[in-house]
């Protein structure tokens, strides 16, 4: 059973970073993509950045410029760099793999917070 281990996660002031990491266990094949979400109190998750196996990335407009995403392959992990970091990036931070079209596998999340 495939699963997503995230950690990194925590309480910041605005204009600090945090780096987020997910690593990913029980598959013996790689994820053709992994990402992160985030979902804030009331409103729906969101996609914050992905990258596929090859390298290919994209981000939301929103963190373009102050996130970056990274990935390991071997080590089957997904980091996220946030800088300048703004009270509207607290969320909980979801990791995610697609494997193929019917296996997608979530992580637990991190909660992101930061203070004004």
């Amino acid at each position: 059973q495939v699963q997503l281990a995230e950690s990194g996660g925590g309480l910041v002031e605005a204009g600090g970073s945090l780096r987020l990491s997910c690593a990913a266990s029980g598959s013996s094949f790689m994820a053709r993509a992994m990402g992160w979400y985030r979902q804030a109190p009331g409103k729906q998750r969101e996609l914050v950045a992905a990258i596929t196996s090859g390298g290919i990335v994209n981000y939301a407009d929103s963190v373009k410029g102050r996130f970056t995403i990274s990935r390991d392959n071997a080590k089957n992990t997904v980091y996220l760099q946030m800088n300048s970091l703004n009270p509207e990036d607290t969320a909980v931070y979801y990791c995610n793999a697609q494997y193929s079209r019917t296996l997608e596998v979530w992580g637990q999340g991190t909660l992101v917070n930061v203070s004004s």
